[in-house]
Parts: structure tokens; C-alpha cells; sequence
């Protein structure tokens, strides 16, 4: 109750962005697991042009999130949002009508483009509309985001049961929802034209040390919260001997999200710098892997294996719940409000980046220790990345790079309230323009 009294709370438009989220999600989980088994066996395809199709669509998101993130800044976050939704509807229909692999393709690239473009607006819409309360914002779209990726592979597996077609054509028709709904409810912010270029934004963005060495902190928070498909699913199909235990990770951390995210982010915000906490979160996240690495490669199978994978998951998701929504919070107080677009964009381009290389490590390390009897090896790695992303952000921390935020620590390093790069003539600029509280 406390939880629906408190969106309640939020503005129309906030409401609808989270409402938004949990669809977002459904309708991507609802088809894009379930992609590569059409591709390769349904439609025959080799595994190396099923690697090409999904390759793609990771390409078009992932290189394009500084687009979607300018596009925002400078069209409104409003209309870049419907875009994006319009798009995967059109790229997940082709799915379910196109076998050949041009349709293919296209399908990819839309899907992609559609994630790079809304995927940095709706964070920017939600930051300008949450006002003083981005933290508390952003712990619900957390909710909403984890409950929609529970529910879209649950119906996906059933939605199987008819055809993969099935499944696409039902995710096509959940973002044409989406689409409709933000046209007609979302409000619309009138945009001031901006004096500068593009590729000046870029460079003002890219020139922000302060910002940019946050983003490579945070690469661990992406490398490990990835984990949650790749290696403690893994992990828990080894120890139970049953391919659904993977379901069981995300039940774990989706009714731990429903009770305790926005407890968590309202018992922390006011106690202490948002960092310490940040950092409190990737140290929690990396000791999320030592319970599994104990019980790592046993030769016996049982719930009673599993008990520690599932600890891990949960203990993963606590870290995520107490970090994710500060870094979300303090993203946008890097600079001027009127780039607030461009510094999502990048920071989701930065660490898309660097957690695929991560990830890379990951597979290589479970590769590697499957094959010298070192089945300890992956977990291991991941504990270690943790509490390195959290040294990272409190060094900066202490180096007072880092926006204030509200309870920072009493005579300790505050940071600038709105570091950039480009110095007084930025600082100037970002306090004429204020971000609306509405």
C-alpha cells in the first residue's frame, strides 16, 4: 500500500513512464530469449548468421544510445519516447512476418535503434518530472522494470505453446500500446533551441573527466547484474539438474525488488553522500558471487546446492536496489540540465561497452574453469569486480568529483554541483537554467 500510495504521489506523466517501463520490458523479455532458438531451429539458420541477426540488434542499441541521448536533448524526451516505441513495434512485427534474412536484419537494426532511443529519453523525461524525488523515481522504475522482466518470459514460454509468431506479433501489439498511450497522455515540455551543435555537446560531455571516470566505475554494476542471465541461471541449472531453476533467480530478486526496493532507497537517501552508498551497493553486489563459488563444480545436485546460487541472486539483486537508483539520480548533475540526454546517452554507451567486454571475460573464465576443474573461476572473478567498482567511485568521491546530493556528508568532499569540463562558462550556463520541479 505504501508503495502505490507513494507513485500516487508522482505526476501523471512520472506514472505513466513507470507503467511504461513494465511494458517495455514484458514485451522484450516476452520474445528476445526465445530469439535465437526461432532463428537456428525453426528456421534453420546457422549458428553463425543467428550470432550476426542478434549481434546486430546489440550494435544498433548499444552504438546508437548517444543519438537516442542528443535526440532527446534537443527534440524532447516526449517525442524521442514515442519514436522509439513505434519503432520496436514495427522492427518486433517484422519478426513475426519476415523468414528471410534482410527482414531479418531490418527487424534487428529497428529493435535496436527503438532501445538506443527511448531507453536514454524516458530516463530524461523521469529525472526532469521527479524533480527533488529522482531517487525515489528511479527505485520504482526499478519495480516496474524488474516485475516486467519476470512477466514477459513467463508469457513468452506460454505464448510458445502456439508459435514463435505468436509470441512476436503479442510483443509488437504491447509497444503499439505503449506507443498510443504516451501520443495521447504524455504531456508535452516545450524544447528552447539550443545555440550549439551537436558534435559541441559531445565534446563538452566527452571532456567531462569527472563524468566519464564514474561511467567506467560503474561498468561493474552492468558486468555483474548481467550475471542474472548469464552465469547464477547457470549456476542454478548445474546445481539442481533442472533447466527451470533459472526462473527461480528472477523470482528471487523480483519479490525482493517489490518489498524492499523503495524501503531501501528511503531509509538511505538521507544518510550520507549518495557515493558512499553507490559504493556500499557494488561491494554488496560483488560478495553476491562468494556463496556460489563455494559450492561450485560439486559433483552432487539438490536444492540444498542451490540454496547458495539463490542466496547470491538475492544478495545481487539487495546491491543493485541500493546503488542503481543514486547512480540514476546523479547522472543528470554532472552538467547543464539542457544535456541532460547526451549524459545518459553516453553513460549507457560507456558501460554497454565496457560490460560486453566483461561479460566476454565471464564466459571466458566459466570456459576455462569447466575445463581445468576450476569451476570457482568465473564466480570468483565477479567478487573481485565488485569491490574494484566500488574503490573506483570512492576514490572519485574523495577527489570531490562527484555532484552533491541532498545528506552528503557532513564536512566531507561534496563535490561541484555541476562539474564539466568546459569550466566557469559551463558552470554559469548550467545554474542559469534550472531543472523544473513539477
Amino acid at each position: 500500500m505504501r508503495t502505490w500510495h507513494e507513485i500516487r504521489g508522482f505526476p501523471v506523466a512520472v506514472r505513466l513512464l513507470l507503467v511504461n517501463q513494465l511494458g517495455v520490458n514484458t514485451g522484450f523479455y516476452l520474445l528476445i530469449p526465445y530469439l535465437a532458438v526461432h532463428l537456428g531451429e525453426n528456421l534453420g539458420m546457422s549458428a553463425a548468421v543467428v550470432g550476426i541477426v542478434l549481434g546486430v540488434r546489440n550494435l544498433s542499441q548499444q552504438g546508437l544510445f548517444l543519438i537516442g541521448g542528443s535526440a532527446a536533448d534537443r527534440l524532447g524526451a516526449r517525442r524521442v519516447i514515442i519514436a522509439g516505441c513505434a519503432l520496436r513495434t514495427v522492427g518486433f512485427a517484422l519478426f513475426a512476418l519476415g523468414d528471410g534474412l534482410p527482414v531479418l536484419l531490418a527487424a534487428s537494426v529497428l529493435s535496436g535503434l527503438a532501445g538506443a532511443l527511448f531507453n536514454p529519453a524516458v530516463r530524461t523525461y523521469l529525472s526532469q518530472e521527479a524533480g527533488e524525488r529522482k531517487a525515489e523515481a528511479f527505485a520504482l522504475f526499478n519495480v516496474f522494470a524488474t516485475t516486467g522482466a519476470l512477466i514477459g518470459p513467463l508469457l513468452g514460454s506460454a505464448l510458445l505453446l502456439v508459435d514463435f509468431r505468436a509470441s512476436a506479433l503479442t510483443a509488437a501489439g504491447i509497444f503499439a500500446v505503449l506507443t498510443v498511450a504516451q501520443a495521447l497522455v504524455l504531456p508535452a515540455r516545450e524544447v528552447p533551441p539550443s545555440e550549439a551543435s551537436v558534435l559541441a555537446d559531445w565534446r563538452e560531455v566527452a571532456g567531462n573527466r569527472a563524468f566519464l571516470g564514474f561511467a567506467l566505475a560503474m561498468v561493474g554494476m552492468f558486468t555483474l547484474e548481467n550475471q542474472l542471465y548469464l552465469l547464477l541461471p547457470d549456476g542454478a541449472r548445474r546445481a539442481t539438474g533442472w533447466d527451470g531453476a533459472a526462473g527461480l533467480v528472477f523470482l528471487v530478486g523480483t519479490l525482493a525488488n517489490l518489498a524492499f526496493q523503495l524501503r531501501v532507497t528511503r531509509a538511505l537517501k538521507s544518510r550520507g553522500h549518495r557515493a558512499r552508498w553507490i559504493a556500499v551497493g557494488l561491494a554488496l553486489m560483488g560478495l553476491a558471487f562468494l556463496p556460489p563459488a563455494v559450492v561450485a563444480g560439486s559433483s552432487s545436485e539438490g536444492w540444498l546446492i542451490a540454496a547458495p546460487v539463490l542466496l547470491g541472486a538475492l544478495l545481487l539483486h539487495l546491491g543493485v536496489m541500493i546503488a542503481s537508483p543514486f547512480v540514476m539520480e546523479l547522472i543528470p548533475g554532472f552538467g547543464r540540465p539542457e544535456l541532460t540526454g547526451t549524459y545518459f546517452g553516453i553513460f549507457y554507451a560507456v558501460s554497454g561497452v565496457a560490460a560486453a567486454l566483461g561479460n566476454t571475460v565471464v564466459g571466458w573464465a566459466m570456459d576455462t574453469g569447466e575445463g581445468s576443474d576450476a569451476a570457482w573461476l568465473p564466480w570468483v572473478f565477479c567478487a573481485v569486480f565488485g569491490p574494484a567498482s566500488a574503490a573506483g567511485v570512492a576514490w572519485l568521491h574523495r577527489r570531490g568529483a562527484l555532484p552533491a546530493g541532498r545528506g552528503a556528508d557532513p564536512g566531507g568532499p561534496a563535490g561541484p554541483s555541476a562539474p564539466t569540463a568546459s569550466g566557469a562558462a559551463a558552470a554559469s550556463t548550467a545554474s542559469a537554467d534550472e531543472r523544473s520541479n513539477a
